[in-house]
């Protein structure tokens, strides 16, 4: 492990964060959800709220949360426990309509060595934290040894919670179209279209509720959550934009923070937010796809039948005149209806970029692409229309945090710009979204984070992420000035904690970040694993 001085810059850079992987239309998905309640007028506070739907035999009741079983659709681990909180629609009215948050927890195993409650932050926007404490929660809690509790929940939106609707039609859902991808000759006619047509959609249907789906209010659901709790203070870990949210709330509640783990981070500046992270997506692609190609041409590969190259560069000539190929003859796939065309191989590169363990599948793809007697098998994601709830969440925050560009031919020659530039991603990362025709703008003005407040706030993040690249992860850090420490990890993938098969990542990452939780010790400087 090495190590440098950390940025000293006072004059921080903004911060306002995906998708996504970080922003939504970058990074849109997430594990399934779990079904949800409906808005509702209720009477009772927020600290008072009804149980989780299909949670049955209430098994405790602490800080106003009544905990019981988890509904079965959010898989639940061993000795999780769900309940529910309501929160204001709109934060200025207490007392009038409420949402749904849904809330689960693994209790400390060990009291004799718990020292406080963990929030473990997902991200998105869209990403249920529910059914990421599912998935990381055992593992989390060996790795930190009983010292927290474990608390999730799902954002307004997401998952278990109280869900928006946009209304839209089928063909406006499915990845490769909320993704604004322009035409195979880089035109953005449709696009244009597609994006007026759901704003229009989201205007009609989405109501009151669609309008609350703001990062700003995550931070205020968070700190109900916390006084639910009956915390003094919480540390968090939080992944991807859940690093925006939990930037937001340690700005706005610096006295409520303990530990803070802050895992893949976006660029902070407030003119580029949300838009901005779609941008960096670009770059991001370009940072980790050397990765792929080494993987792709090593010899190993070829007893695979993986193996697309005998040297890197080799890999990304084929990829790229592949891509072009597929834009000017799409192939049938094994999903009826469904093409595999130019755009939807490089959305299934975006994917795989996240994570090692996606090249084979991807690998694949290639070679059935290529051989005219093969059938091409698509992932999963692209091979129908996501539900509305997710769509309508995903388009809902990134609209609704930040007035987005709208001049249509400044987004033509963007698109032309960054298709030379960066041919990997198409031009996809700058197109046209719904955003762009968003009616009445963002409620509210984004928040530039500054380096005021406790020095609590430990970084992590891979030097090839293809969702938040490095560099920008470097904005949210000089941003954060000496309230931070980063962890720079020499991986690729998106997430840096407890990220690998079997839940240990880089261990050196992974070592300087539980010492952290454990002990509140950090480095004295910026570190290099």
């Amino acid at each position: 492990m090495t190590t440098r001085r950390p940025s000293t810059s006072l004059a921080a850079s903004a911060l306002a964060s995906a998708v996504l992987a970080s922003v939504g239309l970058a990074a849109a998905g997430g594990p399934a959800s779990a079904s949800g309640s409906q808005a509702r007028t209720a009477s009772s506070s927020a600290s008072t709220p009804a149980p989780a739907t299909g949670a049955g035999t209430v098994i405790a009741a602490s800080g106003g949360l009544r905990w019981g079983v988890c509904p079965a659709s959010v898989q639940p681990g061993e000795g999780q426990q769900c309940a529910t909180l309501a929160v204001p629609l709109d934060h200025g009215d207490p007392t009038g309509p409420h949402v749904d948050i849904a809330v689960s927890r693994l209790v400390s195993a060990r009291p004799e060595a718990r020292r406080g409650t963990l929030l473990v932050i997902a991200g998105g926007p869209g990403s249920s934290g529910v059914q990421r404490l599912s998935q990381k929660g055992a593992v989390l809690a060996k790795e930190t040894g009983g010292a927290y509790d474990l608390v999730a929940f799902d954002p307004r939106g997401v998952g278990g919670s109280t869900k928006a609707r946009c209304g839209l039609a089928a063909e406006d859902r499915w990845m490769v179209t909320l993704r604004s991808w322009p035409g195979a000759d880089g035109s953005i006619g449709s696009n244009v279209e597609r994006a007026r047509r759901i704003a229009r959609a989201c205007e009609r249907n989405g109501g009151a509720l669609l309008r609350s789906l703001t990062t700003a209010n995550q931070v205020r659901d968070m700190e109900v959550l916390r006084q639910a709790l009956g915390e003094s203070k919480v540390s968090a870990w939080a992944n991807s934009y859940g690093t925006y949210v939990a930037a937001r709330y340690a700005q706005e509640h610096p006295g409520r923070t303990d530990r803070w783990v802050l895992d893949s981070s976006a660029d902070p500046n407030p003119r580029r937010l949300a838009h901005g992270w779609l941008a960096d997506m670009a770059k991001g692609a370009e940072d980790r796809f050397p990765d792929f190609a080494a993987w792709a041409s090593h010899p190993d590969r070829e007893a695979e039948g993986l193996r697309l190259a005998d040297r890197p560069e080799g890999v990304r000539a084929l990829v790229l005149d592949l891509a072009a190929r597929l834009d000017r003859e799409p192939r049938a796939t094994g999903a009826p209806g469904t093409l595999l065309t130019g755009a939807v191989l490089r959305q299934a590169l975006q994917s795989a970029l996240y994570a090692d363990g996606a090249f084979p599948g991807f690998a694949r793809l290639v070679g059935q692409a290529r051989d005219p007697e093969a059938v091409p098998v698509l992932p999963p994601e692209l091979t129908g229309a996501m539900p509305d709830e997710a769509a309508a969440v995903t388009v809902g925050v990134v609209c609704n945090d930040v007035g987005w560009p709208r001049s249509v031919p400044a987004y033509a020659r963007a698109v032309a710009a960054d298709r030379a530039r960066h041919p990997l991603t198409g031009g996809m990362p700058v197109n046209i979204t719904p955003c762009a025709f968003w009616k009445g703008g963002a409620p509210e003005k984004p928040v530039r984070l500054t380096d005021d407040g406790p020095s609590n706030i430990l970084m992590i993040q891979n030097l090839r992420d293809p969702s938040t690249p490095y560099s920008s992860g470097l904005k949210m850090r000089r941003a954060l000035g000496d309230r931070a420490r980063m962890v720079s990890v020499d991986r690729g993938g998106h997430g840096a904690y407890l990220i690998a098969a079997g839940g240990t990542g880089n261990a050196c990452g992974d070592r300087t970040v539980t010492r952290f939780l454990l002990t509140g010790e950090r480095p004295d400087a910026d570190v290099r694993c």
